[in-house]
């Protein structure tokens, strides 16, 4: 049974007209999510706010996809899956700047090779806990294209700044902002639906850029 929580692509109402302003937002979890299914809590961050992540950005007006992956996703191919249903919005006539895929963790590196697969420089991407030298060195040819944001919590170990990630991009990323986050959750941050995190990634997805 697909585990598909918010709305198939295939059965997308889509008109393909060039007036449809719906935004859309891609939401690509952490790797616990594939672990436990949220049958279970992190020993250290507690509960995973999945479906109240999911719903604070349904509030704010995004048509959401996202699922819970299986175990050990390999993540190449999952961006490959991903980059095939954001063709398909495409081809209906979405307009590239109305799309945003978000990440964390895990989810972020996904992310991050979307980007790079999709060669797109309108659309937006939200790169949440994920950046770190050693990931960077390991993949010099997966590039970023379009409007990057990246956030990261100060007290968390495995996600860092995405600095050189942009650097590499060059003029491929067209608007790029980073957010340093103070909460002392460390990893656990991107866990929950904080606003600190939520809300810059709405503005983000609504083209604030500034």
């Amino acid at each position: 049974m697909k585990r598909l929580l918010i709305i198939l692509l295939l059965s997308l109402p889509l008109t393909g007209s060039a007036k449809d302003e719906t935004r859309y937002l891609f939401y690509l979890h952490n790797k616990f999510v594939e672990l436990v299914q949220l049958k279970e809590d992190h020993p250290e961050y507690g509960k995973m706010e999945y479906y109240e992540i999911i719903d604070a950005f349904k509030k704010q007006g995004f048509t959401v996809f996202s699922e819970m992956r299986p175990k050990d996703t390999d993540g190449d191919l999952y961006a490959q899956k991903i980059k095939g249903q954001i063709d398909s919005l495409l081809k209906k006539g979405v307009k590239p700047s109305n799309i945003t895929v978000l990440g964390t963790s895990k989810g972020g590196y996904i992310a991050w090779k979307i980007s790079a697969l999709m060669k797109n420089r309108q659309m937006s991407f939200v790169l949440i806990g994920i950046c770190s030298e050693s990931l960077f060195k390991q993949y010099p040819d997966a590039v970023l294209y379009g409007n990057v944001l990246s956030i990261y919590e100060r007290s968390d170990e495995l996600g860092k700044t995405c600095a050189s990630f942009r650097k590499h991009a060059g003029d491929n990323v067209v608007h790029y902002k980073e957010i340093e986050l103070n909460t002392g959750k460390k990893h656990g941050f991107l866990y929950k639906a904080l606003p600190e995190w939520i809300e810059p990634t709405v503005k983000w997805g609504k083209g604030e850029y500034k």
